[in-house]
């Protein structure tokens, strides 16, 4: 929570200028509190995992925070029961009427696919269409990071000579940006994909601002400068083993997969694997609900429905 301090405390610029969470005493009188909605868009295939993965970071902050599971009706999920979509998730159709204050869209695993020939494409077209006009700040994750800047600004995504996949430092673009507020000057995130969007595409869209890159894993973040769009390339939601049970399965299959870099002790997979990046993905998902979801909302959740075309 922040610290409610008087506007002209000589200490209340500095405190800003380190990207401390301060607020005034008269923005905290006129401060009325609800709790945020946010809706989880799940599109990976591992539909627990996932959910308990972000799940784990929203919670970890003083804020009370409602969730709307939601998935596409479209595509019919293999490895989650129906018995548990059932229970815990939505649909579009179901909350289309409904406005969010925050929605985060996980990544899938179709990179393979040309966005088009993916099966519910159409359908998250409209879940897309839809956080435009009814959510306050969208993140979208790896894949679908890619799908929205395809989507929204026509970057295309490119392949890879090979599968980026381990933990990687990132350089920090923008420090002041608030999704950095209490960061170091550098962090780890893991990365699992075969396809990129590059920085001389983002940068060529004047709505766009690029916030941090990695020297081997490429463009990490940007974002749309009103906030109301983030975009991740990695996956700072990741537990300790998610890289270690991508790797053995496709070792399993026969794919020959490198092992992740980074990642195991001394490189050996028989070793348990670091996790160096569990704070700053606290830290992040907090900032992003605090700044970019909770200060700036509106209070009434019916004046966040918008007309903006982009």
């Amino acid at each position: 929570m922040p610290i409610k301090i008087p506007a002209d405390l000589p200490a209340c610029a500095a405190l800003e200028s380190e990207n401390i969470f301060v607020m005034t005493e008269d923005r905290a009188m006129r401060q009325d509190i609800r709790p945020l909605e946010i809706a989880i868009v799940n599109l990976m295939p591992t539909k627990i995992a996932t959910e308990t993965q972000l799940l784990r970071l929203l919670g970890n902050t003083p804020l009370q925070v409602n969730i709307t599971l939601l998935r596409t009706a479209e595509h019919q999920s293999r490895h989650t029961s129906a018995q548990h979509l059932e229970r815990f998730y939505k649909t579009l159709a179901e909350i289309q009427e409904c406005s969010f204050d925050g929605m985060i869209v996980t990544g899938a695993p179709v990179e393979h696919l040309s966005f088009e020939d993916v099966d519910y494409w159409d359908e998250l077209l409209q879940i897309m269409r839809f956080a435009q006009n009814r959510v306050y700040s969208t993140l979208y994750i790896c894949w679908a990071a890619q799908a929205a800047l395809y989507h929204f600004y026509g970057i295309p995504k490119h392949p890879l000579p090979k599968k980026i996949s381990g933990v990687f430092e990132h350089g920090i673009l923008i420090p002041e940006c608030r999704l950095f507020r209490g960061f170091d000057d550098t962090f780890t995130a893991p990365h699992s994909r075969h396809t990129e969007v590059r920085g001389e595409d983002a940068v060529a869209v004047p709505d766009l601002r690029l916030l941090a890159r990695s020297q081997e894993a490429g463009l990490a973040l940007l974002e749309r400068r009103d906030h109301s769009q983030v975009f991740m390339t990695g996956h700072l939601e990741y537990d300790r083993d998610t890289l270690d049970t991508e790797y053995r399965r496709d070792r399993d299959k026969g794919l020959n997969p490198e092992i992740p870099r980074h990642y195991y002790p001394n490189d050996n997979p028989d070793l348990v694997p670091g996790m160096y990046w569990r704070a700053h993905a606290h830290l992040f998902y907090s900032n992003w609900l605090n700044y970019y979801v909770y200060q700036e909302t509106p209070y009434s959740l019916s004046a966040i429905a918008k007309e903006h075309p982009l």
